[in-house]
């Protein structure tokens, strides 16, 4: 039986299933789906780490003629890349949350009952108030530890009467311990993490509303990402709306309808 190293370095049986439904959750024509899955098989050997896995789909995406296709299959990668700071994660949880209808302020500092915290976003809907940490990772093996839970509830715990905080939350782009999930659950704290909750994680709530970051453009350099990001432009779908968003990266007639052209794909497939 093959075997494949994942990022946190534990293994797992190679997975035919698990390729296909990443396959399909980035809505890749299914015309090419089965090709996909042949290549990574042709790729295989026990001990494949799921970064080679990855980079053999992307590889196989960029040789078909769907040039945008690995575009939608990059969305984990395209949110690590949202770094190397936390600022663009927290204007991306953000702006998520406020589709889906919260009144949303980021980085706000709060005067609690002892000191001051600054809160990543503050999120209010329905009459409720939520104090969200939002934990950034750059890297896919890192997990949200349970110190994260520990002192995000002694913050909400500090600001919660004075700021009226009803709940606390923790959003983060990676995956959290068990510890973590456990200790929420009977602390009533939110927990959303890459995968979890499931049908409601993070990853649930992108493909849901179709609010990809920018930094899934291939046709973008990472300069001109960084660009956009440092203006607090974090959306694809910012740029669908408002195409001369991208006039400050002060590129060519071609290279700019290029940009246009992957920003309708992205945010108009489905």
């Amino acid at each position: 039986m093959l075997t494949v190293l994942k990022a946190d370095k534990s293994r797992e049986p190679f997975s035919e299933e698990k390729v296909v439904n990443s396959i399909r959750r980035a809505q890749i024509h299914t015309s090419i789906q089965s090709n996909v899955l042949k290549h990574v098989k042709s790729k295989l050997y026990d001990g494949i780490t799921t970064a080679e896995i990855y980079h053999h789909i992307i590889e196989f995406l960029g040789e078909t003629g769907d040039h945008y296709a690995k575009a939608r299959y990059s969305l984990k990668e395209a949110i690590m890349n949202l770094g190397p700071t936390g600022y663009p994660f927290e204007d991306f949880i953000s702006k998520l949350l406020e589709a889906e209808g919260y009144h949303t302020k980021v980085r706000q500092t709060l005067s609690g009952a002892c000191i001051t915290h600054e809160i990543d976003v503050i999120a209010e809907r329905h009459g409720k108030s939520s104090m969200i940490e939002a934990k950034y990772h750059n890297s896919p093996g890192t997990r949200s530890q349970i110190h994260v839970a520990l002192y995000t509830q002694a913050r909400f715990e500090d600001v919660k009467v004075r700021n009226h905080i009803d709940e606390a939350w923790i959003v983060t782009n990676t995956k959290t311990t068990t510890d973590v999930n456990t200790y929420a659950l009977c602390k009533k704290m939110k927990v959303i993490s890459w995968s979890y909750p499931e049908g409601n994680s993070l990853r649930d709530m992108i493909e849901k509303l179709r609010l990809y970051p920018v930094t899934m453009l291939s046709s973008l350099s990472s300069g001109q990402k960084r660009i956009l990001l440092n203006s607090h432009v974090v959306l694809c779908k910012e740029i669908y709306k408002d195409n001369s968003l991208i006039n400050m990266l002060y590129m060519s007639g071609r290279d700019h309808a290029n940009v246009i052209s992957e920003v309708n794909f992205v945010c108009s497939q489905g």
